[in-house]
């Protein structure tokens, strides 16, 4: 059994059997293609300590941003996600209009143009006038032809199959987010493993500290007394050792510590991702340990709680991206 309580065969057990935890940062990406319409869903999440949704796509599809965003809440609770959503369908004559007014526009600044070109060369042959120009020249020019918007009937009809490739997005997705929160998990228990090894040390130094200060303050005391012929009543420096011991007793503190220890591996042993719950966790480990550091009074379990203080800071930057 380790300092936590579990046995060697589950120190040894393959990170990718450690319990879940999610992280907040990943990739998901979807293809889906029926009848004439290809969509494409993107999905990223970084770590936020709220839910954000984002979405990012083309005119007409924004109204599908209340249906997209319950899918999502489905699997993600907190974190910035942006669902970028990309939607190509065969388009029919009917998708397309001329814009007469930009046309129109073009043509006058082109015979302009040809009449100043005219009047500067001395004039030039008819056939190089503004209607020289070929008409479907002109059609390429940016605004002369307008496609239609996608209008709220062709969103709602096409959503079922966006639907579909936003759930396999979500799906890809989860898979890489618990990939990386297995080598958090596995990271984190070494941390936490690192931390009681440490504890333990500084449980078994902290009743050396009281005798050692007795021994330091009987021979100093007697030093100076002796000066003066002075014998040192031994109830006088108990006393001194029993008021010393009370203010530098870190016992509480160790236990507490030891039972937030075991209180992380269980909630890591959820079911579901619970990174709020480490988070506060990590916040009161981190003050029992200022707490042993500054009542104990002894230089070696300052070492020992300047490594613990280590591990609780890679373990709380870690946690930043767990969900």
């Amino acid at each position: 059994m380790d300092d936590l309580g579990r046995s060697s065969d589950d120190l040894n057990t393959p990170p990718e059997y450690f319990p879940l935890l999610l992280s907040m940062t990943g990739f998901g990406e979807a293809h889906r293609q029926a009848d004439g319409v290809a969509v494409v869903v993107e999905v990223r999440t970084i770590n936020n300590r709220y839910f954000k949704l984002t979405l990012k796509c083309g005119e007409g599809y924004s109204l599908l941003e209340p249906e997209i965003e319950s899918v999502v809440r489905q699997q993600i609770r907190r974190g910035t996600v942006q669902v970028t959503l990309r939607v190509d369908r065969v388009r029919g004559s009917e998708d397309y209009q001329l814009n007469p007014a930009v046309l129109a526009n073009y043509r006058r600044q082109l015979h302009e143009l040809i009449k100043q070109w005219h009047e500067a060369e001395g004039g030039l042959a008819e056939a190089e006038r503004a209607d020289a120009v070929p008409l479907a020249s002109l059609l390429l020019l940016p605004g002369v032809v307008i496609e239609n918007p996608t209008s709220p009937a062709e969103a709602e009809e096409e959503w079922p199959l966006v639907r579909e490739a936003l759930l396999t997005a979500m799906e890809n997705l989860a898979h890489m987010r618990a990939e990386e929160g297995r080598a958090m998990a596995a990271d984190l228990r070494a941390n936490c493993q690192a931390m009681a090894v440490e504890l333990k040390a500084v449980e078994q130094r902290a009743p050396l500290v009281i005798e050692a200060y007795r021994a330091r303050l009987a021979e100093r005391l007697q030093g100076t007394l002796a000066d003066f012929a002075v014998t040192l009543d031994p109830a006088d420096l108990m006393k001194e050792v029993g008021l010393f011991a009370e203010r530098s007793d870190i016992s509480e503190e160790i236990v507490r510590l030891r039972s937030h220890l075991e209180q992380f591996d269980s909630i890591m042993e959820l079911p579901e991702s619970s990174g709020r719950k480490l988070e506060f966790l990590a916040q009161e480990m981190f003050r029992e340990t200022n707490t042993i550091g500054s009542k104990a009074n002894d230089v070696q379990i300052a070492r020992h709680v300047i490594e613990i203080k280590a591990a609780i800071e890679r373990v709380r930057e870690m946690i930043q991206n767990v969900e």
